[in-house]
C-alpha cells in the first residue's frame, strides 16, 4: 500500500437502513456493516400470494411506513393502522420467494404480520424475513468476481450517494420551478459529504476509519426506476424528478439507464461500527 496522499478525503454525512424492503428508511447515527451490508438492512420483505415481492413500484403508500428500531423488536407504523410489533429474533414456517430473478429461502412472520399489510396496501400480502443460511449473490460480472452477498437489497449490499449530487438535482429542480426533494427518495445506506456531483461514481475502494479499517468498493452505478418520483411524505406521484435525472444523468455502463449514487460491496470490517462524522479516504478509479 503506498503512502501517497488519497486523492479524496471526506466523511460519512448520513447513515440509513431499510428494514422492511420498500417501506421508509431509518436514519441512525452508527450502524454495524455485516457482509450483507448494514444490520437489519432489507431483512423482512413483503410478499403477494405467489411469493413475489412487492414496493413503491405498485405500491406506492408502502412509503408511508414507518419504521422504529428498537433492541429487541421492530415497530411498524402506519396512517390508521395500530402499531405491528414484530421481534427481532422470531420467525415462523420457512417459504420461498422471490425477489427479481432469485428464488430465496425466508421465513414467514406469521398472520398479523400478513394482516396489517394487507389491510393497510389493499390487497393480500405477507410478512417474510430472510434466511440468515441462505447466500444470494451480487453480480459476479459487477463484482469482479468477488462474492458479495444480500439480504432482500435489490442486489447488492450498500448504496452510496453524496450530498453534492442532491445538491446538483435540486439546483436543476429549482432552475425548472420544481421544490427540493430529500436524499431520502433515492434510498441511500451511506451519503458522503464533501463530494462534488456524481464523484462518488469515479471512486475507487472508500476506507473508513472504523476501529479497524472498512473497505468498501463502489461496483456498479445505481440505474434508478420510478421510486425516486414518490414523495416520502405523502406517497403522491409526480415524474419531475425522473424528467430531470433524464437530462444529464444517462449512463452508457447500464445501456443508458438514469444513475443515481453507487452500488458497493464490502471488501474488509464486517462487525465493524459505521458511524457519521467518520473520515472517508479514496483514490479516483481510472478504468
Amino acid at each position: 500500500m503506498s503512502s501517497s496522499m488519497p486523492d479524496v478525503n471526506t466523511r460519512i454525512a448520513r447513515l440509513f437502513v431499510y428494514p422492511v424492503k420498500s417501506c421508509a428508511g431509518v436514519e441512525l447515527q452508527e450502524a454495524v456493516l455485516t457482509e450483507t451490508g448494514l444490520d437489519l438492512d432489507r431483512a423482512w420483505m413483503v410478499v403477494d400470494e405467489k411469493g413475489e415481492f412487492v414496493s413503491q413500484r405498485e405500491l406506492p403508500r408502502m412509503a408511508l411506513v414507518q419504521v422504529q428500531l428498537k433492541h429487541y423488536e421492530v415497530v411498524l407504523r402506519a396512517p390508521g393502522m395500530l402499531a405491528l410489533h414484530l421481534s427481532i429474533d422470531a420467525v415462523e414456517e420457512p417459504v420461498k420467494v422471490r425477489v427479481w430473478d432469485d428464488e430465496v429461502s425466508a421465513y414467514d412472520m406469521g398472520g398479523v404480520a400478513a394482516q396489517w399489510f394487507s389491510d393497510f396496501l389493499g390487497q393480500k400480502l405477507r410478512l417474510v424475513r430472510f434466511d440468515p443460511e441462505q447466500r444470494r449473490l451480487s453480480s459476479l460480472k459487477w463484482t469482479g468476481g468477488v462474492e458479495a452477498t444480500n439480504q432482500f437489497s435489490d442486489g447488492f449490499p450498500l448504496l452510496v450517494a453524496s450530498e453534492g449530487s442532491l445538491t446538483e438535482l435540486n439546483r436543476r429542480l429549482a432552475a425548472a420551478g420544481h421544490g427540493p426533494v430529500g436524499i431520502e427518495r433515492f434510498r441511500p445506506n451511506i451519503v458522503l459529504a464533501g463530494l462534488e456531483a456524481h464523484d462518488e461514481d469515479r471512486l475507487d475502494v472508500l476506507r473508513i476509519a472504523a476501529a479497524q479499517e472498512v473497505q468498501l468498493k463502489p461496483v456498479k452505478p445505481c440505474p434508478r426506476c420510478p421510486i425516486p418520483n414518490i414523495d416520502p411524505a405523502t406517497a403522491e406521484t409526480a415524474t419531475h424528478v425522473s424528467d430531470t435525472l433524464q437530462t444529464y444523468r444517462s449512463n452508457e455502463l447500464v445501456n443508458g439507464a438514469v444513475t443515481f449514487g453507487m452500488n458497493a460491496i464490502v471488501l474488509q470490517g464486517i462487525d465493524q461500527t459505521l458511524r457519521v462524522g467518520q473520515s472517508v479516504t479514496a483514490d479516483w478509479r481510472f478504468d
